[in-house]
């Protein structure tokens, strides 16, 4: 198992546009992958679920991956996330 911190910068937090290309990123994966803030964890294959947690600027969440893939998985995440300007 994968996991890894990142602290959201981005003024808009995690909206529907960053959501979508999370989403994207980690279908792309076998494993099993979450997205965890305030307590409750959410698969990132899932827009609904991860809209549903209504991450906003100064969060801090916690991605993790299981699988054979994991690692490149989370990787592949955090490459979208620093592209997008969305977390450090």
């Amino acid at each position: 198992m994968e996991k890894r911190e990142f602290h959201i910068i981005a003024e808009t937090g995690i909206h529907a546009r960053p959501a979508t290309l999370l989403v994207q990123a980690a279908s792309k994966f076998n494993s099993d992958i979450n997205l965890e803030y305030n307590g409750k964890s959410v698969n990132l294959k899932s827009i609904m679920g991860v809209m549903s947690l209504g991450v906003g600027q100064g969060a801090d969440v916690t991605i993790t991956a299981d699988g054979d893939d994991a690692k490149e998985a989370i990787e592949a995440i955090a490459d979208t996330m620093k592209k997008e300007g969305l977390a450090e």
